[in-house]
């Protein structure tokens, strides 16, 4: 018989109860912690609003959760000794960067591995490295850790391997304008990483974290877009949206003034108004956005929309969520989406003190 999920409030009672019914079937994420655990797990039980009910590991750890010290929740009986082994090294050797020679070196076929691991949690080995890294580079940001040491213990390129990168993403000789004006591109840091900007003299046409996977077929259509080419370069909008995220990341600035250029469908623009009308430190789901725009029917349309949007934080698509409450995907990682919430999060509370002491 297959397992029918029961509904969230039956679940969150089993869990105050410490029931074993669901275990190895239902986790609890526990929104304020960032952590997920068994239905079993003794420690403290959080609040209802701040849980949320995924049925694999994998979707906890999508969601940007990490997991339990505690209940341990990785841990199975009767699991490949491969993958307990890993867990265990990965657990006691927290500052090993595991590549695939490291495994090899270590007696491991990275094959077997990677078979191991996606039958025990639906996703690879350096999946739950990679997760982890991120999920621990979150919490120092928010615990206020010097972005490069976050940087560095998260597995990213030094400033130097990353100017190296970017030369090679952006540096190619530009090819022929047609006459018309040339886009440049820049970057800058963040808190949260490099982002990369791409501008004429006046307006913004992207804004990215560098890591970004579509990022290169990002600039590629947007270079035939316009019927230009992209260089290395500065202009005012570049040194605008620069300052304007400084001032953000540093909680003085909820809302940006930088001309935007947005290149999208007469639809797509009309959601990404929409997501820059939801006041900072506020979240809506997809559905949301659609009654608001009149348009009910078209959830998935506007879900198209939203991860069609190409300027990072200032058109605020992190703001999004599932219709359940729970983290929804994210071009810049589910980590940056949570660490951003959070800091929005802080900032309005911040200004509502400010406003009951006035």
């Amino acid at each position: 018989m297959l397992f029918e999920r029961p509904a969230d409030d039956t679940l969150y009672d089993a869990l105050i109860a410490r029931s074993a019914d669901y275990e190895g079937q239902i986790y609890v994420c526990v929104k304020t912690t960032g952590i997920f655990c068994r239905l079993t797990c003794p420690a403290r039980k959080p609040k209802r609003e701040n849980t949320l009910f995924f049925d694999t590991i994998a979707a906890c750890m999508h969601s940007g959760f990490r997991p339990c010290r505690r209940c341990k929740p990785l841990e199975q009986a009767g699991r490949e000794p491969v993958v307990d082994e890993l867990l265990a090294r990965l657990d006691n050797e927290p500052e090993l960067r595991w590549t695939e020679d490291e495994l090899v070196r270590r007696g491991y076929d990275p094959s077997t591995v990677r078979r191991a691991f996606k039958r025990a949690f639906g996703m690879t080995f350096h999946d739950i490295v990679r997760y982890r890294r991120l999920g621990e580079a979150a919490r120092q940001l928010a615990d206020g850790a010097r972005v490069i040491d976050a940087q560095i213990d998260a597995g990213y390129e030094s400033p130097s391997g990353f100017r190296a990168a970017f030369q090679r993403l952006i540096g190619k000789p530009p090819a022929l304008s047609q006459n018309r004006e040339l886009l440049f591109a820049d970057w800058f840091d963040t808190p949260l990483g490099p982002m990369i900007a791409v501008a004429d003299k006046t307006h913004l046409h992207l804004l990215e974290f560098h890591d970004r996977r579509a990022l290169p077929t990002e600039l590629e259509a947007l270079q035939k877009r316009v019927r230009s080419s992209v260089a290395i370069g500065r202009t005012p909008a570049i040194d605008q949206i620069e300052a304007e995220i400084r001032d953000y990341f540093e909680g003085r600035l909820t809302a940006f003034k930088t001309p935007l250029a947005l290149g999208g469908t007469p639809f797509e623009k009309h959601v990404w108004t929409k997501l820059i009308e939801i006041p900072s430190g506020q979240t809506r789901a997809y559905g949301d956005l659609a009654r608001e725009m009149l348009r009910p029917e078209a959830v998935r349309a506007v879900g198209r929309a939203n991860g069609a949007n190409q300027f990072a934080i200032i058109v605020p698509c992190h703001r999004i969520l599932g219709a359940d409450g729970s983290l929804t995907g994210y071009g810049g990682g589910l980590w940056r989406k949570q660490w951003l919430l959070r800091h929005e999060e802080k900032m309005r509370e911040q200004a509502t003190a400010m406003e009951e002491t006035a």
